[in-house]
């Protein structure tokens, strides 16, 4: 499997605080981030993996959400966020 415990322990530790911290918005965030970088490795190999396509534009929709809802309550976390997983500004 490409997400092991420990892997995904590290996200935690390192965006949520504790590694069993995984309820935390940037925890969140940096799961879906790791997840959606793997999926698109998988889809620029198979182009026509429609289900995995769905799934893809489905963590990328989760994904926007936490960012939303973490920009509207504080803007600080979502900058710094942004800034640690080098993504881009999406909300305008």
């Amino acid at each position: 499997m490409y997400l092991s415990t420990e892997w995904k322990s590290e996200i935690f530790a390192k965006h949520g605080g504790v590694a069993t911290n995984t309820g935390s918005t940037e925890a969140q965030v940096a799961l879906f981030t790791s997840r959606i970088a793997h999926l698109t490795g998988h889809l620029k190999k198979n182009k026509k993996d429609f289900s995995t396509q769905l799934s893809l534009q489905k963590l990328v929709g989760k994904r926007r959400g936490l960012l939303a809802y973490l920009y509207k309550k504080d803007i600080n976390r979502y900058r710094a966020i942004i800034k640690a997983l080098e993504l881009r500004d999406i909300i305008k």
